[in-house]
């Protein structure tokens, strides 16, 4: 039996987690599921241009295994683009360092601390931009509303 794969160190959960060509009806495509993991491998790799010692060293995990990453991530997107097919952004063995929520009215976007809304949900539950209570977490769409119970906190505290 193999070992249990261990959680990787994520920044924060994507702010999509859908893509699609336009003007095809998704029962008529075909999809391809990105993990977490592997958006974060890309984030860091390709968006923000680290190499592969300090990337890796972020997200917790060895160089060779976000050597791995990196490569079947980049395996998938070309997938996606060259054959037409939905991407997806899901799932993973992860651990959130923020969490992102965006208002469904005004469509204001916070980043806060994962930590900080494990704890209070309450007050995290409403828009600071226009007082609304229609905020969703998008990490939810990404990983399952049971997120919060899968994931620890505090290993990175110094990090903004």
């Amino acid at each position: 039996m193999p070992r249990p794969r261990s959680k990787r160190r994520i920044y924060g959960p994507p702010r999509f987690s859908h893509f699609k060509p336009v003007g095809v009806p998704r029962r008529l495509l075909g999809a391809v599921t990105l993990t977490v993991d592997e958006y974060e491998a890309i984030r860091l790799a390709d968006y923000e241009g680290l190499e592969q010692q300090p990337a890796s060293e972020r997200m917790g995990i060895s160089r060779s295994t976000f050597s791995r990453l990196v490569e079947t991530a980049r395996r998938k997107l070309a997938e996606s683009v060259v054959e037409g097919k939905e991407l997806r952004i899901e799932g993973g063995a992860v651990d959130l360092e923020h969490t992102l929520r965006r208002c469904r009215d005004c469509g204001d976007e916070q980043l806060q601390r994962a930590a900080e809304t494990a704890g209070d949900r309450e007050a995290a539950a409403s828009c600071d931009a226009c007082g609304s209570d229609n905020v969703e977490d998008l990490a939810h769409a990404v990983l399952g509303p049971g997120y919060g119970r899968r994931h620890t906190h505090g290993r990175r505290q110094g990090r903004s």
